[in-house]
């Protein structure tokens, strides 16, 4: 199930025990590794992340990159789309336009750590269950000592509340019109103030711990884009000596590493192009998808050293992530069923591989948004008449 189960099964069980021709390893059947793994909790894949990320983060404080003592977290959401069937049209609902045809989507929320590139934590949900929610989720995985970064469909008063009550900090981009406060803030042409905002005046408060008259201090910063463009942050990074408002701008430009984990998500390790059409299997594929890209970033990690000895003066270096996940697919099952010293040598494999596939980074590249073109409807990846035989 780790081993990025893409294709046919029938093709990938055959794979996988030809890696045990020295042993007596018994061969099984489509039908009885699909009942074998309903004995398998999705959580377990979890449970192996969390030890994967126990150990870099405990003892570990050399290879841990921060930003001002701050571990730099981003959150968002994306739609996944998953096989249509019975079971998954009843638990995720189906998506569809004006005629008839139609989806089934869930929505996919992630935690990850910018600099350092792990998932944290990750959820498959509901897509009637909103980014906000979702997002609150992830805070059991975080302390004071995370700054959390938000894109500008997050914020609102309730939600700034719940970071406040749990002490974690966060930087926000808002929308120009979010409060009249954001907009005489807007206005007054200033870099950075600190204010207090309230509920808004429909909120319900009724099961709220706060009242219409409860402040949150906070500080606005404003950031200049090209073409005259402002954008507006809210933090709860209130000491401007420590914390000018010159960084913001390239403080919040690190979120854009969670898209590009998305896009790794989708188009690397293919998380649509699912191995089963139960929500079982969907969640054990998720969960699993999202261990293996963190397997594959402690090896890399391993590797920071060499390849910024490669970097020139006009290039530096880093692993084809693409290529990476294929050259996991198979020694990923060697890596974990042999002894100590095989592994090792494996490790050693694999970082070869890595290093002798870099790509140059290409500086200042920027390329213009356009937006909504992923919210065409498409058809799943996990068709139900055939599966990818190569």
């Amino acid at each position: 199930m780790l081993n990025l189960l893409r294709k046919s099964l029938s093709l990938e069980i055959e794979n996988f025990v030809s890696f045990f021709k020295q042993q007596s390893f018994p061969k099984f059947t489509k039908s009885a590794f699909v009942q074998a793994r309903r004995k398998i909790k999705p959580e377990v894949f979890k449970h192996l992340s969390s030890m994967l990320l126990e150990e870099f983060y405990t003892g570990n404080d050399d290879a841990i990159h921060l930003w001002k003592g701050f571990r730099l977290l981003a959150v968002d959401s994306t739609r996944i789309t998953l096989p249509i069937t019975t079971e998954l049209k009843a638990i995720y609902g189906v998506t569809k336009n004006q005629t008839d045809s139609h989806i089934v989507q869930a929505r996919c929320s992630v935690l990850f750590d910018v600099l350092n590139k792990y998932v944290l934590d990750g959820v498959l949900a509901t897509p009637e269950i909103g980014e906000r929610d979702l997002a609150l989720v992830h805070l059991h995985c975080c302390n004071p000592k995370d700054l959390l970064i938000y894109d500008r469909g997050y914020p609102s008063y309730n939600f700034i509340h719940q970071h406040i009550e749990k002490n974690i900090n966060f930087l926000m981009r808002v929308k120009t019109t979010f409060s009249q406060t954001v907009m005489d803030f807007v206005e007054s042409k200033k870099a950075s103030q600190i204010v207090e905002i309230f509920p808004g005046k429909n909120t319900k408060l009724s099961d709220k711990p706060y009242g219409k008259n409860t402040p949150i201090e906070v500080r606005l910063v404003r950031v200049e884009l090209p073409n005259d463009k402002v954008e507006i942050l809210i933090t709860s990074l209130l000491d401007s000596q420590e914390f000018p408002s010159n960084l913001f701008k390239k403080l919040y430009a690190k979120r854009w590493k969670i898209e590009t984990f998305y896009d790794e998500l989708k188009n690397k390790l293919k998380i649509e192009h699912f191995s089963g059409y139960s929500n079982q299997t969907i969640q054990q594929d998720f969960y699993a998808a999202l261990f293996i890209s963190n397997v594959q970033t402690l090896i890399v990690s391993e590797l920071e050293d060499e390849i910024n000895e490669k970097s020139t003066k006009i290039y530096t270096y880093k692993v084809n992530n693409n290529l990476s996940y294929g050259f996991l697919k198979n020694r990923i099952v060697e890596l974990f069923l042999n002894q100590d010293s095989c592994q090792e040598t494996i490790l050693d494999e694999l970082k070869e591989l890595f290093k002798s596939h870099l790509v140059p980074i290409r500086p200042n590249r920027s390329f213009e948004r356009k937006s909504g073109k992923y919210r065409s409807r498409i058809k799943p990846k996990t068709t139900k008449n055939q599966k990818d035989t190569i």
